[in-house]
């Protein structure tokens, strides 16, 4: 948080409002699956179709990969979506994609591991950095919310 702390912008933010605790999913899958669906969604339109899918589908391998393809659309995947989600459960059955299994990895070595499934970019894979490994020094400057939120702080 240091870094953060000498800033002349965010250092004052920091101060007013206090740090910003970073807790790390439960379920790495789960976790990914959830970036993934969030992905160039708005943050509505991103939570009405987790509700949705996590009250229609088990959201585990297993339980993504016996759900329809309607069941996934009806929820509000569209097909591309569903295509990534079930990459995503692929990458799951194939690689030790889980907190354990990427400890020991560099940050630019799990972006690399995590953007190789086809549906998941750069935004989701440091996201995954973040919510799932714990490391808060990652930034994702592909997030707007991140960038607008810069471009408002430093004009």
């Amino acid at each position: 948080m240091e870094p953060i702390r000498t800033d002349p912008k965010l250092g004052p933010l920091v101060e007013r409002h206090g740090e910003f605790p970073i807790g790390t999913a439960d379920d790495a899958f789960e976790r990914l699956v959830v970036a993934t669906v969030n992905q160039q969604l708005s943050v509505d339109s991103a939570a009405a179709i987790r509700e949705r899918l996590f009250d229609r589908v088990t959201v585990t391998p297993a339980g993504i990969i016996a759900a329809r393809e309607a069941t996934l659309r009806d929820v509000g995947l569209s097909g591309q979506k569903v295509a990534y989600v079930r990459n995503v459960v692929e990458a799951f059955r194939e690689r030790d994609l889980t907190r354990e299994g990427l400890a020991g990895e560099s940050d630019e070595d799990v972006i690399a591991a995590l953007t190789e499934i086809r549906g998941v970019g750069v935004w989701t894979a440091k996201t995954y950095l973040v919510f799932v490994l714990g490391r808060p020094d990652v930034f994702p400057v592909e997030d707007l919310g991140i960038r607008n939120g810069m471009t408002r702080l430093y004009r």
